[in-house]
């Protein structure tokens, strides 16, 4: 487990080389690993900004971030006003890690299987998370798999919290209808590189 700690630092904002040598990464992670990285490019600052749209930083709690990558998605999060030390970032590559933990170093940076996230969150965290952003590639795994990520997200948050998950397919990574969630879903963002659609998913209200 690798978590970082609060440094009297500032994070700069990335520059073009930083972009590149991110896009480097991701395509050379993706060539060692398809099926676990899941797209060749990072996050487009227009997907992420959609994405930390439904976040909502009045509400308090940690925000749980599910593989960051290099953090486009962790930057609008920043931005969009919660503070980097609520936030919990889930990421299994180590590179990526290491990475996260000098752009980002007042955040807690988990390397870990987001996939089984009561085993990797135990002891992290100290109150229901505010909300759950994720970049998986939930395609790549079965149905009953990605089920079951998202109820072990929800017994993880507060009742009303939403889980974020972006993809590039037409149909929703997780199905729209259900008894147990409600869903919502972001026009296609044509911008992003492919072009890509949010879905946002909470518990449903049961009498």
């Amino acid at each position: 487990m690798l978590q970082s700690f609060q440094r009297p630092t500032t994070r700069k904002i990335p520059i073009k080389k930083d972009r590149f040598q991110d896009e480097a990464r991701f395509l050379r992670s993706w060539l060692e690993r398809p099926l676990a990285i899941g797209a060749i490019t990072p996050s487009g600052k227009a997907l992420a900004r959609t994405m930390a749209s439904y976040v909502d930083p009045r509400i308090p709690g940690p925000v749980i971030e599910l593989g960051p990558g290099t953090g486009p998605v962790t930057d609008a999060l920043i931005r969009r006003g919660v503070e980097q030390e609520r936030l919990i970032l889930v990421e299994f590559n180590p590179e990526f890690c290491q990475l996260l933990k000098r752009r980002f170093p007042k955040a807690t940076i988990i390397q870990g299987d987001a996939y089984d996230l009561h085993e990797t969150l135990s002891g992290i965290l100290k109150e229901p998370a505010a909300a759950t952003v994720s970049s998986l590639p939930l395609f790549t795994k079965p149905m009953d798999q990605r089920l079951d990520l998202l109820e072990a997200a929800q017994t993880l948050m507060q009742p009303n919290a939403p889980f974020i998950q972006f993809t590039y397919a037409v149909v929703p990574p997780i199905p729209s209808r259900s008894e147990d969630y409600r869903t919502r879903a972001s026009n296609r963002i044509w911008r992003n590189l492919p072009p890509a659609r949010v879905w946002v998913y909470n518990k449903a209200d049961h009498p």
